[in-house]
């Protein structure tokens, strides 16, 4: 399923992986800079329909290469900076940027852990867990969901390995 197809009905937040679903997946390495930052089309273009369908949106994202020292939070905020411009240009919007950059899978703010989801809790008592749809590419962010309470939505991938660039499909349903 691509991201595009989703049905939204029902939700008025709305929660995005990063890497794989909003950006192609540098396979064996990192988004380091903004110059490495490759929006998949699909996605982005899909942008200005979920402005005028959610409420929230907010990006939650591990990002384990800051903490391995391969780029900084400077780094990760001038990504974002322009990742957010980019998506304004046509009429999309994301409300917050949640990241974790811890090395360990015990740090409960590092997805599948629920951290970043009860820091969105606190920044925004508006958010209905029962309203809210996590979208994703892979089964981290699928546990991360099921830890949250919130419903999930697998999609396609698009990755690239080298010169390669090509698309993981999904078959997996809405999970409630």
């Amino acid at each position: 399923m691509k991201i595009n197809e989703i049905d939204v009905t029902g939700y008025d937040t709305l929660l995005l992986d990063r890497d794989g679903t909003i950006n192609v997946h540098i396979i064996g390495d990192y988004v380091r800079k903004w110059e490495d930052f490759e929006f998949i089309p699909i996605a982005y273009e899909t942008m200005p329909y979920f402005a005028s369908k959610f409420k929230h949106i907010f990006i939650v994202t591990n990002q384990r290469g800051i903490g391995k020292g391969k780029y900084s939070e400077e780094d990760l905020a001038d990504i974002h900076r322009h990742m957010v411009e980019e998506i304004e240009k046509i009429g999309g919007r994301i409300d917050g940027i949640y990241y974790c950059t811890s090395l360990t899978e015990d740090d409960i703010r590092r997805k599948p852990g629920r951290g970043m989801f009860d820091d969105i809790l606190r920044d925004y008592p508006d958010v209905d867990p029962t309203k809210t749809l996590m979208v994703g590419d892979g089964d981290i962010d699928r546990d991360f969901a099921k830890n949250c309470g919130i419903d999930f939505q697998r999609i396609d991938s698009f990755k690239r390995e080298g010169k390669c660039k090509y698309w993981v499909h999904t078959c997996a349903p809405l999970n409630h």
